[in-house]
C-alpha cells in the first residue's frame, strides 16, 4: 500500500496558513489590513455568472476563482511528479499497489462556508456524483464502489488509475447538503457557492469578481484578505495591467516580455517551468479535409516549429524537437527505440511526395486538389485576443501555401470558440494538451476512443478531433492498467507509433506552466529555487500558493 498523510512538509504548509495578513501597501484589502491581489485573464468580458465547479466554460473555472472556494483531496506536483503529494481535505491517502482502490481519510475540523461540518460523506457524495455524471468527469475516472466507514472513504476503480492519480486527488469536493438537491449538475449555475476554501464570493460583475477571506477557515488566516478576478480584452491589455501593477498574477503569453513587463518594475517576476504538455494543431478527423491521414502527415512536414517558437512565442519556451511530440528533457525517458533521435523538420518535397502517393494533384493555379477533385481549403480557429495563438495560426496559414492550400484564420470570441471545439464544429484549432504524470495524457487527449463523443455533443474531455481506433484505445487502456514497467513499455510503443503515423494532432510547441506575478506586496511564490507548485492561477494549485504567500517586508 502507498500511504500519504499529513507530513512534516504538510505541517509546514499548515503553519503558513496561520500567518496573519499585515499592511503591505497597494490596494485596500479588507479587515486584516493586507493588500488585495488581482488575478487576471485575457479573455474579454465574462458577462454571465456561473459558479459550477465542473463545467469548463463556467465563469468560476474560466477566471479561476473556483480554486479558492472549493478544495481538492490533495495536491500533486506536476513539475516534479516524484514529489510526495500534499494531503488537503483528505488528511490521509492510501493507494493500493495496483491503483485499483484508494482510502481517503477526511480531515476533521473543517467546515463549509455556510457553517455546516465537512465529513467523509461529502467526499463520497462528490465522487459518486462524478461517477453518475460523465459530463463532470472529463478525465473519465473509472469509479467503482464508493463506501464510507467512519471518517474513511474507500473508493474502488474498475481499472487502474495509475495515470490518473492527480485527476482523482485534485477533484473539487462539494457539500452533499447543497448538491443533493440539484436536479442537473451540468446546468446548475450555483449562484451562492458553498465550499470549504478560504474565500467566499462577495460580488460579481463583467468587469471584476471579488472574493473575501472568510474568518472561520479550517487552515487559519491567510496573508491575502481579498482577491479580485479580472478579464481584460486581450493579451496586450493584460500585459499593460501587469506592467503597471493594476494586475498582480496571471498566466498569459507576453510578447517582448523583458521590455514590456520585467523591466517595468524590479518586483515583476516570470516563471515558466516545463511539464509534459504541448500546444498542438488539432484536426477534425471526421470531415474533409482532415479525414485523410495523408494530408495530416503532409502537414507535419510543413509546420515550422522553430519559427513558431521564435515568432509566436518569441523564444520564451523550450524547443520541441522529438517526432513523438514529447517535450524534452521531461519526455526523454518515454521515447521508444524507433523514435530515439528522430526530430521534426520542414521538408516540402516530402510533404508533396506523401500527397502525390495518396492521389492528390495540383491545378493550373498551383492549388492542391484532393483525389475527389475538390480544392483543399480549411479554416483554423483560435480566440481573438490570444496573441500568441493568433500569430501561431497565421504562421501555419502562411506555411501551407507551400503545398497549395489556402487557409483562413478565424478568431471568434472565447465562448464561441470553446463551444466549437467541444462540439467538433471546426476543421482545425490550436489548442493545448493536458499535462499529467506520464505521456499517457498527451496521447489519450489526442486519440483515446474512451473519450469519443459524436459530433455535436459537447466534450470537456479532449479527443476534440473525434479520432477512434480500437487498437490505440486498447493500448492506452493497457498502459494505464499495466502492473509493471514492461507492460507499460509495450503499450507505449503501440500508442506512440500511432501518434506519429496518424498525425491526429500536430504538436507545435512546448507548453510550460506560465506565471507572471509581482513581489511588491507578497513573497513566497513558487520558483526554480522552490518549485512546490505550478504558477498558473487557473489551476487548483492556486490555493496552495495563496497559503504560502507572506507579506513582503
Amino acid at each position: 500500500m502507498k500511504k500519504w498523510m499529513t507530513s512534516v512538509a504538510a505541517i509546514g504548509i499548515a503553519s503558513a496558513l496561520l500567518l496573519t495578513g499585515c499592511s503591505a501597501g497597494g490596494n485596500d484589502g479588507g479587515d486584516s489590513g493586507g493588500a488585495a491581489l488581482t488575478i487576471a485573464k485575457p479573455d474579454g468580458a465574462i458577462a454571465t455568472e456561473n459558479n459550477n465547479p465542473w463545467i469548463g466554460d463556467s465563469s468560476a473555472l474560466k477566471l479561476g476563482y473556483a480554486n479558492v472556494i472549493f478544495e481538492p483531496l490533495a495536491f500533486v506536483n506536476l513539475i516534479d511528479p516524484s514529489q510526495d503529494i500534499v494531503p488537503w481535505l483528505a488528511k490521509e491517502v492510501t493507494w493500493a499497489d495496483d491503483y485499483m482502490s484508494v482510502q481517503l481519510t477526511a480531515r476533521d475540523g473543517v467546515t463549509w462556508n455556510d457553517g455546516e461540518d465537512f465529513t467523509a460523506d461529502d467526499i463520497a457524495f462528490t465522487l459518486q456524483l462524478m461517477k453518475d455524471n460523465a459530463a463532470i468527469n472529463p478525465a473519465a475516472i473509472p469509479f467503482g464502489d464508493i463506501t464510507v466507514d467512519g471518517d474513511t472513504v474507500t473508493v474502488t476503480f474498475t481499472s487502474s488509475v495509475f495515470v490518473k492519480q492527480d485527476k482523482v486527488l485534485q477533484s473539487f469536493i462539494v457539500p452533499k447538503h447543497i448538491w443533493e438537491g440539484v436536479s442537473d449538475v451540468t446546468t446548475e449555475t450555483n449562484p451562492e457557492p458553498v465550499g470549504t476554501g478560504p474565500y467566499t464570493l462577495t460580488s460579481f460583475s463583467s468587469q471584476s469578481v471579488k472574493l473575501d477571506q472568510r474568518d472561520d477557515y479550517w487552515g487559519g488566516e491567510l496573508a491575502v484578505p481579498t482577491l479580485y478576478y479580472v478579464s481584460y480584452n486581450d493579451n496586450t491589455a493584460l500585459t499593460t495591467a501587469l506592467a503597471n501593477g493594476e494586475a498582480d498574477w496571471a498566466q498569459a503569453f507576453i510578447p517582448n516580455i523583458d521590455d514590456a513587463y520585467l523591466s517595468k518594475d524590479e518586483n515583476n517576476e516570470y516563471w515558466a517551468p516545463a511539464g509534459l504538455g504541448v500546444d498542438a494543431l488539432w484536426f477534425n478527423t471526421t470531415a474533409k479535409p482532415f479525414d485523410d491521414k495523408a494530408l495530416r502527415q503532409a502537414m507535419n512536414y510543413i509546420v515550422d516549429r522553430d519559427k513558431h517558437r521564435e515568432i509566436a512565442r518569441e523564444g520564451s519556451v523550450p524547443a520541441l524537437t522529438s517526432v513523438t511530440g514529447l517535450p524534452t528533457p521531461a519526455g526523454d525517458p518515454y521515447i521508444t527505440g524507433d523514435y530515439t533521435g528522430q526530430e521534426y523538420s520542414v521538408d516540402v518535397d516530402e510533404a508533396k511526395s506523401i500527397l502525390t502517393d495518396a492521389g492528390y494533384t495540383w491545378n493550373g493555379d498551383g492549388k492542391l486538389v484532393d483525389p475527389s477533385g475538390t480544392q483543399v481549403t480549411f479554416t483554423i480557429q483560435v480566440p481573438q485576443g490570444w496573441s500568441d495563438y493568433v500569430t501561431g495560426i497565421t504562421l501555419i496559414a502562411d506555411e501551407v501555401k507551400e503545398i497549395g492550400i489556402d487557409a483562413t484564420v478565424d478568431t471568434p470570441d472565447v465562448d464561441t470558440w470553446w463551444a466549437n471545439k467541444g462540439t467538433g464544429n471546426f476543421q482545425a484549432i490550436l489548442h493545448w494538451t493536458d499535462t499529467g504524470l506520464t505521456p499517457w495524457d498527451i496521447y489519450s487527449d489526442a486519440m483515446d476512443g474512451a473519450r469519443y463523443l459524436p459530433i455535436g455533443e459537447q466534450s470537456e474531455g479532449y479527443n476534440f478531433g473525434r479520432f477512434d481506433d480500437p487498437t490505440v484505445t486498447q493500448a492506452l487502456a493497457d498502459y494505464a492498467n499495466a502492473s509493471d514497467d514492461a507492460g507499460r513499455e509495450a503499450a507505449l510503443e503501440t500508442m506512440q507509433t500511432a501518434f506519429v503515423d496518424e498525425a491526429v494532432i500536430l504538436p507545435i510547441g512546448t507548453r510550460p506552466f506560465i506565471g507572471e506575478y509581482n513581489t511588491r506586496n507578497y513573497v513566497g511564490w513558487p520558483s526554480d529555487d522552490d518549485p512546490y507548485a505550478v504558477p498558473e492561477p487557473t489551476r487548483p494549485q492556486q490555493l496552495l500558493i495563496l497559503t504560502k504567500l507572506q507579506p513582503a517586508k
